[in-house]
């Protein structure tokens, strides 16, 4: 939701509203009946009342972003009436003096119940993470009605649409948040289009260069991009068309922005070495019974004029992906040997991979889908069993399970009587075990694949058989959490070994008080909190269970006198470390301490301050330069850190501490070194390669720290630390080293 603000009415207000409701009022489908009618002008009407004396941040009426909200709902998503009137009013509550019980009154239990799921909870200064706790509230919901998540999708995607007028630093949170909670659900909820569009948006926000630099390549190369697509579709047109039979749509369209760059991330590669650019999408029109022996017919038709690649055939169609996706999948070699992507899918699948969930309701029950239909009720069942468990650990604990699970691909594996089971990429024979049922996970004690016995934590492959050998007298361990990554996994076996420490910290309840009678005739309950934070732990039940390991030194409770039943401290006495040499959670005197490093050199500014206000350093896991993008993090225990905004730890510190992120600045003179490191690679072209790239890199009056290269079979890969002055100077180093004919790619590392 975009920040508001109280303002005068503008003359031309009226009719940009009336336009904007009168588009809206375009895309509904017909015909709608009269109390649908009467509900959405009774919405709109109370909605632009309620905002009225509110802007947004471009100046526009506030008005405008539920109306645009309403619309992406229908046009975009495919939701109906009670939607719209749930979207024209999901900030009324939040923004405005307008309550839920009047939402209730005039709207009925289903609106009020969507605009409460939709309403921010209050009072989350103090949580870890309020954008957590927000985030769970609107799931809790989306259990009950699952256009709460959808309404919210489309409320993200206007904000995203209209980021433009936000300050940058509160961009890069906006598109942290987005990227590591709503393009994953998007993902999960099959809105492929609202995810791509999210990506995209985000990536122009967090590497603004690297995106324009593909937009404008992507532009330069439209015209014979769309030639080529045309040349590739000309023969299958007319091939489909007589041997099908049927009506078939082929539709030509370029990767999107942020799927190149991820491969030219990934895959270490330059716009001009990526193949794939091409995509083309072939649709049925067949009914549900028909569908999988059209597609696969119409794969035939496609690899009898070109080579198909087989590794990268991928049928979605016999086991469709768990958010209802289906197609096929493949890569085939176009013409002039270029890659081309062919996706083959019916009208019905289209709607789907198009709309996701919502489409889905459109073909329940549909005869011919059998159990396909069923894929979303099995993702609200996981959905609903990681929050059954979320109460019990921290909000930020329940974020990181379930984004775990949402953004990843799956596998498919059986059951020794031959039931499939959908799992997160990456999930071991362990998570298939609580898969299963959690005393199943819980009293695993070994596992067969394949009719092979494997270590508990083998990473499952598709195609697998899994049987679980289990043991009464098993218990999980901590251990397990490492194994582990899906959220009912984890959930359960936290559950588990937290029911453990209850039991051990009972035992250590009893110990500490026969110490406390014998020593001060005093009883626990009375003390045990002071002596809990007297000896660093951060609540008793860690105090406890410590003191029943024998990690606590009791001895310490000799430096107490006692007044009546409560102890009280002796002047001069300190609380023990335990050995470990660090204070105890939430102990914050360490983070107040100033940070002795090169950084306190450097002329930063937080929140508009001089940075030497602070005790700020550079972060070690992205080594910001002068010139790069940053923000400051204030950590509980190292006082602020200074991040770059592409940091690999960006999104999650922007997504789930947003309370703790202030702006940051370079000043405009910095006097200091930084290291950055980069990544070349190339064609091995004998010894004479090291001595030319330090040559080259010498020659510029830059130091190099450390340089590593190796290689085989002709191709090398360096990793070289140069010492910089700031961004400029790297960025003349990286064209200096990309001159070479030897090389390849240069790229900064992250």
């Amino acid at each position: 939701m975009a920040q508001a603000k109280p303002t005068l009415d503008h003359p031309d207000d009226t009719t940009l509203i009336q336009r904007a409701y009168r588009n809206l009022l375009r895309c509904m489908p017909a015909p709608l009946d009269v109390e649908d009618k009467n509900n959405i002008r009774a919405a709109f009407e109370l909605a632009a009342k309620a905002h009225q004396q509110q802007r947004r941040k471009s100046g526009e009426p506030y008005i405008l972003h539920p109306i645009e909200v309403a619309r992406i709902c229908v046009e975009e998503i495919g939701l109906g009436p009670t939607a719209v009137v749930s979207a024209l009013l999901h900030d009324v509550v939040e923004d405005t003096d307008v309550s839920l019980k009047e939402i209730h009154t005039q709207f009925g239990a289903r609106v009020a119940l969507i605009v409460d799921g939709l309403t921010k909870l209050d009072s989350l200064h103090d949580s870890e993470s309020p954008q957590a706790e927000n985030l769970t509230k609107v799931l809790r919901t989306m259990l009950s009605d699952v256009r709460v998540v959808l309404i919210k999708m489309a409320d993200r995607l206007h904000n995203l649409r209209t980021i433009k007028s936000m300050a940058p630093h509160k961009q890069l949170k906006i598109a942290a948040e987005t990227s590591t909670i709503y393009a994953p659900l998007a993902h999960r909820l099959g809105l492929y289009k609202i995810k791509t569009e999210f990506q995209d948006i985000c990536l122009k926000i967090t590497h603004p260069d690297e995106y324009h630099d593909i937009a404008d390549k992507l532009a330069l190369t439209r015209r014979s991009r769309e030639q080529y697509i045309e040349a590739f579709k000309r023969p299958l047109a007319k091939a489909l068309k007589e041997q099908l039979g049927l009506d078939v749509q082929m539709i030509g369209r370029p990767k999107s922005i942020y799927s190149i760059w991820n491969k030219i991330r990934t895959k270490q590669v330059a716009f001009e070495d990526i193949y794939d650019l091409f995509a083309i999408r072939i649709i049925v029109d067949v009914p549900p019974e028909r569908e999988k022996i059209a597609c696969w017919q119409a794969y035939a038709i496609v690899t009898d004029f070109y080579k198909p690649i087989p590794e990268r055939l991928k049928d979605w169609i016999t086991n469709p992906k768990a958010n209802g996706y289906e197609s096929l999948h493949t890569s085939v070699v176009g013409p002039d040997g270029r890659y081309v992507e062919v996706q083959i899918r019916s009208e019905r699948m289209d709607e789907i991979a198009e709309r996701g969930f919502a489409a889905h309701w459109k073909y329940k029950g549909v005869r011919g889908i059998g159990n396909k239909a069923l894929v979303f009720e099995t993702w609200l069942n996981q959905v609903r069993e990681t929050l059954e468990n979320v109460l019990s650990g921290s909000p930020v604990e329940f974020l990181a399970d379930f984004q775990s699970n949402l953004f990843s691909e799956e596998v498919h594996v059986f059951t020794p009587k031959g039931e499939m089971k959908i799992l997160p990429e990456g999930a071991t024979a362990l998570d298939f075990a609580f898969s299963i049922h959690s005393d199943i996970g819980s009293t695993c004690r070994a596992v067969k694949v394949n009719n092979k016995v494997e270590r508990i934590h083998y990473k499952l492959q598709n195609g697998d058989q899994i049987q679980v050998i289990t043991d009464k007298n098993q218990r999980p361990s901590e251990d397990w959490l490492k194994h582990v990554i899906t959220s009912k996994a984890k959930n359960r076996i936290r559950a588990a070994l937290k029911e453990e420490k209850r039991q051990l910290a009972a035992l250590g309840r009893e110990i500490l008080e026969r110490k406390l009678q014998n020593m001060h005739k005093c009883p626990v309950e009375e003390n045990a909190d002071m002596l809990t934070r007297w000896f660093g732990f951060p609540n008793r039940l860690e105090f406890f269970s410590a003191i029943a390991l024998e990690q606590v030194d009791l001895s310490g409770l000799k430096s107490f006198r006692t007044d009546g039943p409560r102890l009280i401290e002796s002047e001069g006495e300190k609380a023990p470390h335990n050995g470990d040499g660090e204070l105890r959670p939430g102990d914050t005197a360490q983070a107040a301490k100033p940070l002795k490093q090169q950084a306190s050199k450097a002329d930063v500014f937080i929140n508009g301050e001089p940075g030497t206000y602070y005790a700020y350093s550079f972060a070690t896991c992205c080594n910001p330069v002068q010139g790069d993008p940053i923000f400051a993090y204030v950590g509980t225990k190292e006082g602020v850190k200074i991040h770059r905004t592409t940091c690999p730890n960006a999104p999650f510190l922007l997504a789930n501490y947003e309370y703790r992120v202030h702006k940051a600045e370079w000043g405009a003179t910095v006097k200091a070194d930084f290291v950055a490191t980069v990544l070349v690679t190339g064609i091995d072209a004998g010894p004479g390669v090291i001595q030319q790239l330090t040559d080259r890199i010498s020659s510029m009056g830059i130091n190099i720290r450390s340089f590593s290269i190796s290689g085989e079979g002709g191709y090398f890969e360096g990793r070289i630390s140069l010492v910089v002055a700031n961004t400029d100077q790297l960025n003349q180093a990286i064209l200096a080293l990309k001159e070479f004919k030897f090389v390849a790619n240069v790229s900064r590392m992250e």
